[in-house]
């Protein structure tokens, strides 16, 4: 892996070189830890003109949770309590003959700003914009294979609270119930809060599990995720309980799922953003839910739960192969309920078989 992240810090390099800057300084940790192979609490990566510097505000711990470090790159802990890793990085650089650092100025704060400055008077400020985000969009073998291992995860506590009994426990228990099974299944956590909707709640984008109990003829929406070896992914489904769904939670369900398929489909590298989005909500607009319609229909995955590219009606830019997205529609009925679907995917050529699936669980609407 040691080549890797150094051809990753190669290219981020030129990124910075072509903008006049002699050095960079990374701070957002999903960038960090993409760049040096682990990102500790607080920690900054100075790629210096000399060296490659990880600056922590005390020594990293080895849990295998905060990754792995390079051995590339060295450590330089700051030698007293209260200093700011991203200060003594500018004046590291400094010390290692910049006069220009790049800095992502989308995660810097004013106040860190200012005291760079400070710190560093002749050193001229350079913004790296989202150049790390944008490295970070195609993922190699390496990154897809933790997300599939990811995804095996999600989809067996999934199938687990399935076979379960589930009338009369509470949204909140469900949820709790599902992140200590992705621990046991060997995730290092859950890859964000668990949502777990019913009834009136199902359907709901983000919906923060509650203490209403499970019913007979509910919808039970679930959305879950899990983060292995710091890649995160996402699985989705709506299940009816206890009884034969009705006639309206059929139309619902089936429209939802068309549309998700419509989106699947759509996944190809080449395809525009906004043509993946576009392909998946034209199928709920037609069934009448124009006005309920989600933000995105999809996102990519990694290092974080929700980044570049954004499947969404405005964006901008096409999909590439190797970049794993999700595809989630819904339709919430205030009062009723509604429906949720979501996968994670890797976008592939036609020629390799088209989208890979990494969550693979069931979407017929099982009635538990």
């Amino acid at each position: 892996m040691s080549e890797v992240y150094a051809t990753r810090r190669a290219r981020l390099r030129e990124c910075s070189s072509a903008s006049g800057s002699a050095a960079a300084l990374v701070s957002r940790p999903a960038n960090v830890r993409y760049l040096a192979g682990a990102a500790p609490h607080g920690a900054v990566l100075l790629l210096g003109k000399r060296e490659d510097l990880l600056v922590c505000a005390e020594p990293p711990d080895d849990r295998p949770t905060d990754g792995r470090l390079d051995e590339a790159v060295r450590v330089h802990a700051l030698s007293g309590p209260g200093g700011d890793p991203a200060v003594a990085a500018a004046d590291l650089a400094v010390g290692q003959g910049a006069d220009s650092l790049a800095v992502e100025e989308h995660h810097l704060t004013v106040s860190r700003h200012r005291a760079i400055t400070s710190v560093a008077p002749r050193l001229r400020l350079a913004d790296l914009g989202g150049a790390v985000e944008q490295l970070r969009v195609v993922k190699d073998e390496e990154e897809i294979s933790c997300l599939r291992i990811g995804a095996e995860i999600a989809d067996q506590a999934l199938g687990e609270l399935l076979e379960s009994i589930l009338v009369g426990r509470t949204e909140r228990h469900l949820a709790l119930e599902l992140e200590r099974r992705l621990v046991d299944h060997g995730a290092d956590g859950p890859a964000f809060p668990t949502s777990v909707g019913t009834g009136p709640n199902s359907g709901r984008r983000g919906h923060r599990p509650t203490d209403r109990r499970v019913e007979e003829g509910d919808f039970l929406s679930v959305c879950l995720g899990a983060t292995y070896r710091g890649y995160r992914c996402e699985i989705g489904r709506t299940f009816v309980i206890g009884t034969s769904p009705a006639d309206w939670q059929i139309e619902l369900y089936d429209l939802v799922f068309a549309a998700q398929r419509a989106g699947r489909e759509s996944l190809a590298p080449g395809a525009a953003y906004r043509d993946v989005d576009r392909a998946a909500r034209q199928v709920l607009d037609s069934g009448g839910h124009g006005e309920a319609l989600p933000p995105l229909i999809g996102h990519g995955v990694g290092l974080e739960i929700d980044e570049d590219p954004q499947l969404a009606p405005s964006a901008m830019g096409k999909l590439d192969a190797c970049v794993p997205v999700t595809v989630e529609p819904g339709v919430h009925l205030p009062g009723r309920g509604g429906v949720r679907i979501d996968d994670t995917l890797v976008v592939r050529p036609e020629a390799d078989g088209g989208p890979e699936l990494l969550t693979i669980t069931t979407k017929e609407l099982l009635a538990l």
